[in-house]
């Protein structure tokens, strides 16, 4: 077989992609099979929303949407969490005070952030039939996205906003237009006043831009413009923090998690009870030892602790931070817990600091190895069950929604732990295959031989994935509705990775065999790639 005739078999065999001399609406609208999918996706939307809250006609509750609520109706600019999603709910309230409005919102918000997603990956890759059809169905027949956004809480807000963010930077690097500045500083300050895990998502909005085919101008302004609305966010909620706690703080719940993280380790080292600097953590210091030395030695301690989601210290009322902040706070509503918990996360930030400073290896060892296993395999948590199994609601809620009562009810609070209790082993599969699927990339070189915009997707997601993972391990507590969002990522690159790899297989091996120098290789690749 020539060369010749090669090329010309293969010139219309896409790797990365197609020709995108349609625009995205008329490849949406105006391509009879995607036009099929885009009605088929709203109308299973709505389908299945209404029959959901025939079943759950209330939303879902527990401590952090009290928090957010209560938050929302004070009009407050900083709270135990960050305020992104209590401005939200103000803002909506101030529309309608229905929940089923609000629920529906956040529902269809999150969809039409999949619909953008799922078309743009259609768009910039053309995948295969069978691609098409898994993450179709993931994104538009999976109940978990009715249950994660049936929460007053800000899991389902988070996820939409980040997956059209995540989407905008696929567009930076395969269809770049200077807009893109602006749309994606938006939805990185959005996505920064809505969770912590939005910590690292300027590092990965950088590497798009670099990726990119911008000048290099538009990509220094594109890296720094999120940036430029993010850092007066944190100045005006340090600020904020000082008038209610002493202190200049940006989230009022670091301190928090600085020393339970600590407080994991806290049984396996020597800590020095002369080196602590404040009567505070003096005292917090006191409190950890003789809550340890409470601990019968019968009990397995530490294998409870593993089972645990991560924030034991957080949560136990028996906890040293609990009692610590019961001793020096009087808790009898929302507003002193909010200033109790900001003043105490003051003394948690520093002994929690100095403690992982000083032991990194035993923190490596009891806190993020038994932190990594839960990210791979993490528990459902609040997911589980509905409403916490309570059949009520406090009075912050009833108020917000206009209840009647306080009594709120389901077709079954427990059902959901049944429907959704594969989607944990589901995640370790993807991520399995994912790692393995990328490393096999590697080792065999097909980077050489794809696109640059193939090899770019897989760096950018890669790297978000990768961050995702580090900061989950490293920072926080990992339950499975955090990791709704790469889960998303993950499966959709993967699938279009397992779908790189085959064709790769099938149709350029064969070539290599064929053109035995290095030059040739090259020479026919450089070629090939031009046709597709």
């Amino acid at each position: 077989m020539s060369i010749y005739k090669s090329r010309h078999m293969r010139k219309n065999i896409s790797i990365a992609g197609h020709s995108r001399s349609k625009s995205f609406n008329d490849f949406i609208f105006r391509e009879k099979k995607n036009n099929r999918y885009f009605f088929i996706a709203a109308a299973l939307t709505i389908f299945q929303f209404v029959i959901f809250k025939l079943l759950y006609p209330f939303p879902d509750f527990f401590s952090d949407s009290y928090s957010y609520i209560y938050a929302a109706s004070a009009h407050l600019d900083i709270s135990i969490w960050p305020i992104g999603y209590s401005k939200f709910l103000a803002a909506f309230h101030a529309i309608t005070h229905s929940d089923t409005a609000l629920i529906f919102f956040q529902y269809f918000f999150l969809e039409i952030s999949a619909i953008y997603f799922f078309f743009s990956i259609l768009y910039f890759y053309n995948p295969g039939k069978t691609t098409i059809i898994v993450l179709f169905i993931f994104l538009f027949c999976n109940p978990l996205f009715l249950y994660i956004s049936n929460y007053v809480n800000s899991d389902p807000l988070f996820a939409a906003i980040s997956l059209i963010w995540i989407t905008q930077l696929l567009w930076i690097i395969h269809s770049p237009h200077i807009s893109q500045i602006f749309i994606q500083a938006t939805l990185l300050f959005l996505a920064f006043t809505i969770r912590n895990n939005a910590y690292y998502y300027p590092f990965i909005a950088v590497l798009a831009f670099i990726l990119s085919k911008h000048k290099p101008l538009i990509k220094l302004i594109g890296s720094v413009a999120g940036l430029l609305l993010i850092i007066p966010f944190v100045i005006h909620s340090r600020n904020e923090s000082l008038k209610i706690t002493g202190t200049k703080q940006f989230s009022l719940f670091t301190g928090w998690q600085l020393a339970n993280n600590a407080l994991y380790i806290y049984d396996k080292i020597k800590v020095d009870s002369t080196q602590w600097q404040t009567a505070e953590t003096k005292e917090l210091d006191r409190i950890s030892r003789q809550f340890f030395k409470t601990i019968p030695k019968e009990f397995n301690y530490r294998k409870y602790l593993d089972n645990y989601v991560g924030n034991y210290f957080i949560r136990q009322p028996e906890a040293p931070l609990k009692q610590y902040l019961w001793r020096h706070y009087k808790i009898v509503n929302d507003s002193t817990q909010i200033i109790g918990w900001g003043k105490s996360s003051v003394v948690f930030s520093e002994f929690g600091t100095r403690i992982i400073k000083q032991h990194p290896i035993s923190f490596a060892r009891y806190f993020m190895l038994p932190n990594a296993k839960n990210y791979f395999l993490p528990p459902l948590e609040k997911l589980e069950i509905y409403n916490l199994g309570l059949e009520n609601v406090p009075i912050v809620v009833q108020d917000w929604f206009d209840y009647k009562t306080n009594t709120v009810w389901s077709a079954s609070n427990k059902i959901q732990s049944y429907i959704l209790f594969l989607f944990p082993p589901i995640f370790l599969v993807i991520n399995v295959f994912f790692a393995g699927s990328l490393i096999w990339f590697f080792i065999k070189k097909y980077y050489l031989k794809t696109t640059r915009e193939v090899n770019y997707t897989l760096l950018l997601c890669g790297i978000f994935l990768l961050s995702n993972f580090c900061f989950t391990v490293f920072a926080t507590i990992n339950v499975f509705r955090y990791q709704f969002l790469p889960m998303i990522v993950c499966l959709t690159t993967l699938l279009l990775m397992m779908e790189w790899l085959e064709k790769k297989q099938i149709l350029l091996r064969p070539i290599d065999n064929l053109l035995q120098s290095k030059k040739e290789r090259l020479e026919w690749r450089d070629t090939a790639l031009k046709n597709f």
